[in-house]
């Protein structure tokens, strides 16, 4: 689940916290804090690598299940979410925030069935880049959609016959599902407290995500090392690098988180080389390189027009 903080991305790509954050940018701790940034992204695609490899056991359904599943426990340990004192409008946005959830994860997960991991990330990351250009309501920012555009005809390596169309399809769901999760959870967020709402909302998508994963990966579930190999998906894609995170923006930018949130994909591909042994051709890691400059041009541009619109008037 690459989104499980990319509501932070965006919103510090839109200025929602990028201003309040200025002012460490040259904080003593902004090189470690980088590091963990880099460290979280590595352990989220590992991973994300080890769930391909367990796909022939439990399958992409099966996957989802078990990581939501322990996110969720992970989750609710941690938060101990407050359930009372909360509206009917509040309670339907969880409940939307977690099918957001569960589709998300589930079209991701069949994507990386059909497509190499790193060209997977691409396409999802393709997603919060929108939301990042519409944010901006700048027109230089549409220069960025351009090279995004050359870089995923880039990653059809010349020939889109290449890559499965089933495939392609799922990684552009995903994208679209995480923009909608980036809107979700800035709703949740504005009214349960901390990490009360992401419990609650991952909770929900478990319990959605359950029967198809049950139907997915059948006996395999009844298997021990399957089910702890499930549990260290959630807790390298999801725990650590949230945990990491959350310690990095205390000491960064949020624009600066961003840019860095950015690198996703090239973490995708090197992760795939090496775990997985997914080569790719010197087109397709120009096509990753373009979608990255994209993605750092559009958050620059969305934190620029965030703080020209926070200026006064003169």
């Amino acid at each position: 689940m690459h989104a499980a903080r990319a509501a932070v991305t965006v919103g510090a790509g839109s200025g929602g916290t990028g201003n309040a954050a200025a002012s460490r940018a040259g904080a003593p701790g902004s090189t470690p804090a980088i590091t963990l940034v880099i460290a979280g992204l590595a352990c989220q695609e590992v991973g994300a690598s080890i769930a391909v490899l367990l796909f022939p056991e439990v399958g992409p359904l099966g996957m989802v299940m078990l990581r939501l599943v322990f996110s969720a426990i992970v989750l609710l340990l941690i938060a101990r979410p407050r359930v009372r004192g909360h509206s009917r409008a509040d309670w339907t946005a969880v409940a939307l925030f977690g099918l957001v959830l569960a589709l998300m994860n589930g079209l991701f997960y069949l994507a990386l069935e059909r497509l190499p991991l790193g060209v997977t990330v691409t396409i999802e990351v393709l997603g919060p880049l929108v939301l990042s250009i519409v944010a901006a309501r700048r027109a230089s920012a549409w220069l960025w959609a351009v090279v995004a555009l050359a870089g995923v005809l880039a990653l059809g390596g010349g020939g889109w016959d290449r890559l499965d169309p089933l495939g392609v399809l799922f990684a552009l769901g995903a994208a679209a599902s995480w923009a909608f999760y980036i809107l979700a959870s800035a709703r949740v967020g504005r009214a349960f407290p901390k990490l009360d709402g992401l419990a609650l909302a991952m909770t929900v998508g478990a319990i959605i995500a359950l029967p198809f994963g049950i139907a997915d990966a059948g006996a395999s579930l009844l298997r021990l090392e399957i089910v702890a190999l499930g549990a260290s998906v959630a807790i390298l894609s999801s725990t650590i690098p949230y945990a990491l995170e959350l310690v990095a923006l205390r000491r960064l930018p949020a624009a600066v988180f961003a840019i860095l949130m950015s690198l996703a994909p090239a973490t995708a591909a090197l992760a795939g080389f090496i775990f997985l042994g997914q080569h790719m051709t010197w087109l397709e890691i120009a096509g990753i390189a373009l979608v990255i400059a994209a993605s750092i041009g559009a958050v620059r541009s969305s934190a620029r027009a965030a703080r020209e619109a926070a200026e006064p008037i003169a």
